[in-house]
């Protein structure tokens, strides 16, 4: 029988108040060499989760497994934290802003073999894009080039686990981009298992290999960031991952649907306008310029649609069209 790389086994973790919060009694695996999110809304777990998977926290009940042994919390180790595992949240002040980039990712490392510290960080920098950076003080540096070099400082002691707590947040969205595929490319070329936190639909969807969908400290479900996309299982995981429309059954009936479910999710690519047809019944209220596409805000008896025009120029608002559903999902409330 194979042995769980990491695991958590029926853990929780709950704090006191009017509102429950934390994590309750969750049992999941961590794939080895593969990129793992989790995701939900704030105050859903996520942190609370991400820190008990790494010992910064211990669980109340149940507990972590690495490699079939237990992590240690933090009232059992002196430095809080597996050996085998670094973490980088999105605040950067752990850096040394009177010191160079090199100085603050060589600085981890001993000086019994030079040779091995100088080829070790000059790996870091190649894989992190920041080579030419490596030279400038931190003080100097951007918000995006910062993270990096946090970034860098976690994986130049070669962990097993890297997490990684709204990582990119700092990071400005042109760059951000460029980093999640640095970071792909470590994960394929060194087997490094990547755990992270994110409320960022386009984040996960681009970069993660899984998805752990919390909310209020339970997990609803797992799976590939395309399956949970295309096929999620509830109303929550939709309106997490997608800016979708939904409807209520009677505002489905309106758009000519009937379900005898309580919502209709329809995802702004399923709909498209046409002028073709003869029932021409909605008004386009908005016209949303997006450089490759327009995003349309349609209208029809008090129900709103957001839909995607592939051919830019061809409405303007006020223009009447009719409106062909290709998919659609129904939830219960």
């Amino acid at each position: 029988m194979t042995t769980p790389f990491l695991e958590a086994i029926s853990i929780s973790k709950v704090y006191p108040g009017k509102t429950s919060a934390g994590v309750k009694t969750t049992t999941l695996s961590i794939t080895q060499g593969k990129i793992t999110a989790i995701i939900g809304e704030s105050g859903s777990g996520k942190s609370t989760l991400l820190k008990m998977l790494y010992g910064l926290l211990s669980p109340d009940e149940g507990e972590v497994r690495f490699k079939n042994e237990r992590v240690w919390g933090p009232e059992e180790k002196l430095i809080p934290g597996h050996d085998a595992m670094r973490m980088v949240t999105q605040d950067t002040d752990g850096l040394n802003v009177f010191a160079k980039v090199w100085d603050n990712i060589a600085v981890l490392l001993p000086n019994t073999n030079v040779a091995a510290k100088e080829e070790n960080t000059r790996q870091v920098l190649q894989q992190l894009n920041i080579t030419r950076i490596a030279d400038k003080q931190v003080a100097y540096l951007s918000g995006g080039e910062k993270q990096r070099v946090a970034i860098a400082r976690a994986l130049v002691t070669k962990p097993e686990v890297l997490l990684l707590d709204e990582p990119f947040n700092q990071v400005d969205t042109s760059f951000r981009e460029g980093l999640q595929q640095d970071i792909r490319q470590v994960v394929k070329e060194t087997g490094l298992t990547v755990i992270m936190v994110s409320h960022d639909p386009v984040e996960v969807l681009s970069m993660a290999d899984e998805l752990i969908v919390l909310k209020d400290g339970e997990v609803l479900e797992i799976g590939s960031p395309k399956t949970l996309y295309n096929q999620p299982q509830n109303l929550y995981s939709a309106r997490l991952l997608t800016g979708c429309n939904v409807l209520t059954q009677q505002e489905a009936a309106i758009c000519g649907i009937n379900t005898d479910k309580d919502y209709l999710v329809i995802y702004p690519e399923w709909v498209k306008p046409t002028k073709s047809w003869t029932h021409k019944d909605w008004t386009i209220k908005q016209v949303l310029f997006k450089g490759s596409h327009e995003g349309l805000v349609v209208e029809k008896h008090g129900v709103s649609l957001r839909l995607i025009n592939n051919q830019p120029d061809k409405y303007n608002e006020g223009d009447k069209v009719h409106i062909k559903f290709e998919r659609y999902l129904a939830f219960p409330a």
